[in-house]
C-alpha cells in the first residue's frame, strides 16, 4: 500500500497581491487628502489676523486646527 502526501504553498497572510493593491490606494487616500489640508493651511496663512480672529484662530495655531485630528500636535 502506498501512501501520498501533498502540499500547497502556504501563504503568508498580509503579502497576498490584493494587500499591495489596497496598500496603494490607501497611500494615494491619503496623498489627495495631505493636499487638500496644505492647500487649507495655506488659505488660513493668506489671512489677515483679523480674519483668523473672525474665526477663532492664530497665526501659530493653524497647523494644529487642520491636522489636528490626524496627528498628537
Amino acid at each position: 500500500m502506498a501512501h501520498v502526501t501533498s502540499q500547497t504553498p502556504r501563504t503568508v497572510p498580509g503579502f497576498g497581491l490584493g494587500t499591495i493593491f489596497q496598500s496603494i490606494g490607501n497611500t494615494l487616500v491619503m496623498i489627495a487628502q495631505a493636499n487638500s489640508r496644505v492647500r487649507r493651511v495655506e488659505t488660513l496663512n493668506a489671512m489677515s489676523d483679523a480674519e483668523l480672529a473672525k474665526q477663532g484662530l492664530k497665526r501659530e495655531d493653524i497647523v494644529r486646527h487642520v491636522f489636528g485630528d490626524m496627528y498628537y500636535l
